[in-house]
């Protein structure tokens, strides 16, 4: 691999980190529509967006490939259809800060995927790692439950904690995604595979929509809703998803993974300046022992690689 296509890959992630960051705040303008209808819509226009593209590039789908991977373009498009309405949802129901900290706990649960399904053993600086996360989001659980219970109108289960619980169902389903992913990324170009991702995941939505809310999606007709929709499925779905999708060709998992980091950030930012939601100390400190328990983890696995590599080059006779 080239410098110049390292650097594009970078390029790539850093980019798809921070244009994630505008998605909860694009939510956030959106209350009035409900789940399934904005993660619908923000699949329609990335649909559209790509297929723009796609007109003025002058690009094929290469549809004999997308026929022959459609089992698998299938399983992705279910996976990020479910990943979309847990996080739309999760950005309803809690904070932004939470929402976008904990949906970025898919290298978390990427560790017990590799070990359960390909019997990769984390080492002990990624158990370090889960343990300070899983403390963290103890932590996050904990302040959600008191501040649930010093509100006497609020009665049963908190909505903040139910939107933090949907927040980590957005990253679990992620990190199958993406693991299931890597494979067909590197057999397909990017647009030829996330153009049928995105079309089959809206037709998905839309199915899963009618029996969940007994109502039958509709065009938005107000402004107020279409601009954030256009924002939303252009810059965090179309444009940095897509980006995301791709630095995975050319980007080390532990690469991918800090590129992300940058979406709380700057959604913790946006958020306080757009709706003064300035979060409580206890929820930062959670917050920061999750991100401090997921840099141990990306850390591994950098040193992993590194030892990898070096094996290779001694095998080689470097």
């Amino acid at each position: 691999m080239s410098v110049r296509t390292k650097k594009l890959a970078l390029t790539e992630g850093i980019t798809a980190g921070i244009l994630f960051g505008t998605a909860a705040i694009f939510i956030r303008f959106l209350q009035n529509m409900d789940t399934f209808q904005i993660a619908f819509w923000r699949l329609i226009i990335a649909c559209l967006t790509l297929a723009v593209i796609l007109i003025v590039l002058g690009k094929s789908l290469n549809l004999n490939l997308v026929k022959k991977n459609l089992k698998e373009l299938l399983i992705l498009s279910f996976l990020l259809s479910l990943h979309f309405i847990f996080f739309v949802s999760a950005v309803k129901d809690t904070t932004i800060l939470n929402a976008t900290i904990l949906v970025n706990t898919t290298p978390i649960f990427s560790v017990f995927i590799s070990s359960f399904l390909f019997n990769i053993k984390p080492s002990s600086l990624a158990i370090i790692g889960l343990t300070i996360s899983f403390i963290g989001m103890c932590v996050i659980a904990f302040a959600e439950t008191v501040s649930a219970n010093t509100n006497p109108l609020q009665e049963g289960f908190s909505p903040s904690l139910r939107g933090d619980l949907e927040a980590v169902l957005a990253a679990l389903v992620e990190a199958f995604y993406l693991n299931y992913g890597r494979k067909i990324r590197k057999q397909m170009t990017i647009l030829s595979i996330m153009f049928p991702i995105y079309v089959l995941a809206a037709v998905i939505v839309g199915i899963l929509s009618v029996p969940a809310t007994n109502k039958i999606l509709t065009l938005p007709t107000e402004a107020g809703i279409i601009l954030p929709l256009i924002g939303l499925g252009v810059l965090p779905t179309a444009t940095a998803h897509t980006l995301y999708f791709s630095s995975l060709s050319n980007l080390k998992s532990f690469e991918t993974a800090t590129m992300a980091l940058l979406e709380p950030v700057g959604a913790t930012i946006l958020g306080v300046t757009l709706f003064r939601e300035i979060p409580a100390p206890l929820f930062v400190f959670g917050s920061t022992l999750i991100l401090l328990g997921i840099f141990f983890i990306v850390k591994e696995k950098r040193r992993r690689h590194l030892s990898l590599t070096k094996q290779i080059k001694k095998d080689e006779g470097y």
